[in-house]
């Protein structure tokens, strides 16, 4: 498919590079003194705890409280991690499903509000179109190494 500028597997890589973007900028806006003290995690503790459904209140007591700090830079290095690997390609299907699974996290524990929601709703369908249109075909390390062909 060809459009007036590019070809669909260049836009697809556009999509993927704007998804990488926008993980970057939920790293980079994070105040990483504030949140590797435990800000971050204590604020998703909040709401975990008044959360309607019982299994992430749960799951929240049985993986992330026990470990603050380690949660707390597992979700910021998660997320730079994502950015870097969006933006140039490498890992490209692995990044896409980790970014899925922590947007559809993310989603499940802010349920009760939906102003947050449309962010990771609208990063979850990009890293879905992304990963089955195969945006790495296009200005990644993927394509130029070879990989996921």
């Amino acid at each position: 498919m060809q459009t007036m500028w590019l070809g669909g597997a260049e836009w697809l890589a556009v999509l993927r590079i704007g998804l990488g973007l926008w993980w970057l900028e939920s790293w980079r806006h994070k105040d990483k003194k504030e949140w590797f003290k435990g800000g971050g995690i204590g604020w998703a503790a909040g709401i975990a705890e008044k959360h309607r459904w019982a299994v992430v209140r749960s799951g929240f007591d049985a993986v992330v409280r026990p470990r603050p700090r380690v949660m707390a830079y597992v979700v910021a290095y998660a997320e730079l991690a994502l950015g870097l690997g969006l933006i140039l390609g490498f890992l490209t299907p692995i990044a896409l499903v980790a970014g899925l699974v922590l947007n559809l996290v993310y989603l499940v524990l802010m349920i009760h509000d939906w102003a947050e929601q449309g962010q990771n709703l609208m990063m979850a369908l990009i890293s879905l179109v992304a990963l089955f249109a195969m945006s790495w075909q296009a200005w990644s390390l993927d394509a130029a190494l070879g990989i996921f062909l």
